[in-house]
Parts: structure tokens; C-alpha cells; sequence
């Protein structure tokens, strides 16, 4: 049995500590938050094989320098004065290439894949109770040829990977979507694909871990962490110190700033997310993705989930009104009969993702400090990514062979 610290208590942190505790060790949480917000509640809750494309792709940076003086835009890159950023921004430059996204796409797929059997196993489990674990798929709702030609040439990638992929056109919309009107002119449906509601499963998850022993510590920030002999052998919080045998980094998008104090550079950048809410029926029971308006929609438990958009605008938790605005456009524009509200778009909240320079998770032993693992990078697609990470960190902590082959996601690779 290990003493474990785990600096962040997002999904991915305990997720982590899930796992973690199933192989016996003593696990601590440690979190600056309460654990109620940020990107871990604000998501779209996908679980999502069919996300095979990262972010780091042809044309992206292009696009974010086109809408950079648009604050709509779903891409969106605050102009500052940042060496960090800069330095972030030519990294990502460098693995958009077609030759890199080529090979992420199977990586992408089986850790998803992986990750979606888990998600299925915990839910088996009992741990948490009842929550919901649903497999609709997801819609890429089109309204243009060249949404639909861009899609389907992502499609016939998934297909050849084996992932469950069927076209629809606006009847078939019709039969699958009978309750809601939908303005496109048809979709790809990723029949692989499931969805959760996050602020049902972060609770319950939290409950069950300090049921069975796992000390979640929060309102609790790390402000110092002491080396020796390459080995982190204190941890310094607002609250008080910290001993273990090993620690593990899923501080999401202040992971960049932890590792600072460890000498370490960690590429990485916060891109903001927002999301509303509507609590009343809408008619929407199909997960979607509404490609010109680059956002998700997503039938939770007991509301409809609006969410989208990237800003990188460093950490912060400003909420951009026109931002929100684009959303319910984009929203509204998909689904003429629907309305949001002034009091629901009040109500919107934003999260921090934590966005590596090619879109691939961070998730590995330091080589800088032995008793250090990463557990973070994981950009859109951290909820989806939660548990196999978490299995992956138990792995890696207790030296057994990994599910997957995890060498594209070494925290110290080269871009």
C-alpha cells in the first residue's frame, strides 16, 4: 500500500483516486475548490469515441488569428503580451500538421473506447448508485454541403476504425427527433457515443470516495512543493503539510503553474468553455452537435445542456456576455422553436479546460521527479477521458503493464 496525494479534484483527480483506492492504497485529495464548479460540471457530458480529430488540426490556428477580434467566435484568442501562450501557440502550430493528426486519431479512439468500458463498469459497480449512463450516440447536425463533406470525411475515418457511424437525412432527423423541430439539412449519427450529466455524477463520485477512506481535502491550495534527491517529499498547502510516496498532478489548467514550482514546463493553456442551462422541457432527446454553431447539446437529467466555444483568454472566470449570446444564436438557430431566456442566460457558468499544443492528453511518470505522475491536457475531452485516465494512473503508480499504449501521451515528449 502507497500514500498517495492527488493535487486536483476535478473528474479526472478522482477518477484517480477511484481507482486508486481499488488497489489499496491510502489516497488524499487535495482541491482549492469545493468541488461544485469549474470544467468538471460545466461540460457537455459526452462520452465520446467518435472524437477522433484533436484540436491541434490543419487550419486551426488560422481560424483562431481570423476571430481573433470577433469575442463570439466559437475559436476564440484573446490578443496578450504572454511568453507562455507564445510559446504554446508555435507548439500548436507545429503539431497541426496532417501527418501528426493522422497518427493521434487510433490513440484518440481506444483511449475513448477504453474509457467508455469503464464508465459502463462503474456504473455495474453499484459504487455510486444510480446515475445516468446513457448510449443514444451523438447527431453532427449539418445545415451546409461543406459541413456535411468535412463530417463525413471524419465519418469514414471512424467507420474504418470501428466505430458505429450511419448517415441521416432530414426524415430519418424527423423519426429519431420526433418532439423537436431542427432546422439541418440532415446528420452524421455516431451511433458509438454516450452521454452522463455531470452535476449528478461529480457528487455521487465524491460521496462514494469519502465513504470508502479517500480524505478529500477542499478549499485546500497547493502553494509549495519541496525536492529532494529528485523526489517530491513535502507538499505545502494553505491548510497545512503533506508527506507521500507518491503524488499525482490533475490540477487541470493550474497544472502548468504547479509544475512551475518543480522547475518544470509543462506546455499548456486554459481554454474556457461556457454552458446554459434549461430546465424545461425542450424537446431534445438526442446528444448533438451543432456544426456551424461549433457547440453541443445534451438531454441531462432534469434540464437541456447548451455549451460550446474555446477562449483562450489565461485563467480567469469572466463571463463573456456575447459569448453567451452565441450560444443561445447558434442554439436557436438549429431549433427554431425554442427560446432561452434572459434569466437562463444569467444563469451561465463557465469551466477551464486544460489544452496541451496537440490536443493529447498529458498522462505519465515525470522523468524530472520519480515520484511525480501527470494526469492532465485533456482539452474537450476530459470527462470523456476520466475513468480510463484514472485506470491508466493506477496502472503506471503500481507498475503494471497499461491498458493501452500510453507513449503518445508522455509528459515530457517534444512538439
Amino acid at each position: 500500500m502507497k500514500n498517495i496525494v492527488i493535487i486536483g479534484g476535478g473528474i479526472i483527480g478522482l477518477s484517480s483516486a477511484y481507482f486508486l483506492q481499488k488497489e489499496g492504497h491510502s489516497v488524499t485529495v487535495l482541491d482549492k475548490s469545493d468541488i461544485t464548479s469549474g470544467a468538471s460540471f460545466v461540460n457537455a457530458g459526452y462520452i465520446t469515441p467518435s472524437h477522433i480529430i484533436p484540436l491541434a488540426s490543419p487550419g486551426k490556428i488560422a481560424q483562431g488569428i481570423k476571430w481573433m477580434f470577433d469575442s463570439s467566435s466559437p475559436f476564440y484568442i484573446k490578443p496578450r503580451w504572454d511568453i507562455d501562450f507564445f510559446k504554446w501557440s508555435w507548439y500548436f502550430h507545429k503539431s497541426s500538421t496532417k501527418e501528426k493528426v493522422e497518427k493521434a486519431i487510433p490513440v484518440i479512439k481506444d483511449i475513448n473506447i477504453l474509457s467508455r468500458g469503464l464508465f459502463e463498469e462503474m456504473k455495474a459497480s453499484g459504487d455510486m448508485g444510480d446515475f445516468q449512463l446513457e448510449r443514444k450516440g451523438l447527431l453532427m447536425l449539418y445545415k451546409t454541403d461543406a459541413s456535411f463533406e468535412h463530417e463525413i470525411e471524419v465519418a469514414r475515418k471512424a467507420s474504418f476504425l470501428g466505430l458505429e457511424v450511419k448517415e441521416l437525412n432530414k426524415a430519418d432527423l424527423e423519426k429519431i427527433e420526433p418532439n423537436v423541430k431542427i432546422d439541418a439539412k440532415g446528420a452524421i449519427h455516431y451511433e458509438c457515443d454516450g452521454h452522463t450529466t455531470p452535476t449528478e455524477l461529480m457528487p455521487k463520485l465524491v460521496h462514494y470516495l469519502r465513504k470508502v477512506g479517500v480524505d478529500i481535502r477542499t478549499d485546500e491550495e497547493v502553494t509549495e512543493l519541496s525536492v529532494a534527491n529528485a523526489k517530491i517529499t513535502r507538499i505545502t498547502t494553505t491548510k497545512g503539510d503533506f508527506t507521500a510516496d507518491e503524488v499525482v498532478l490533475a490540477a487541470g489548467s493550474w497544472s502548468a503553474d504547479i509544475s512551475k514550482k518543480l522547475h518544470i514546463n509543462l506546455p499548456l493553456q486554459a481554454g474556457k468553455g461556457y454552458r446554459i442551462n434549461v430546465s424545461r422541457p425542450t424537446g431534445i432527446s438526442m446528444p448533438a452537435i451543432l456544426m456551424e454553431a461549433s457547440m453541443a447539446v445534451t438531454p441531462m437529467k432534469g434540464f437541456t445542456r447548451f455549451a460550446g466555444t474555446m477562449e483562450f483568454s489565461g485563467i480567469n472566470d469572466l463571463i463573456r456576455k456575447e459569448r453567451v449570446r452565441a450560444i443561445v444564436k447558434g442554439a436557436e438557430s438549429f431549433y427554431p422553436e425554442l427560446k432561452i431566456n434572459e434569466t437562463e442566460m444569467e444563469a451561465a457558468r463557465t469551466g477551464l479546460r486544460p489544452v496541451s499544443p496537440d490536443g493529447l492528453p498529458y498522462i505519465g511518470r515525470s522523468k524530472y521527479v520519480n515520484n511525480l505522475t501527470f494526469a492532465t491536457g485533456h482539452a474537450m475531452m476530459g470527462w470523456s477521458l476520466g475513468p480510463a485516465t484514472g485506470k491508466l494512473i493506477s496502472e503506471i503508480i503500481d507498475r503494471k503493464k497499461t491498458s493501452m499504449d500510453i507513449s503518445a501521451f508522455h509528459p515530457d515528449r517534444k512538439f
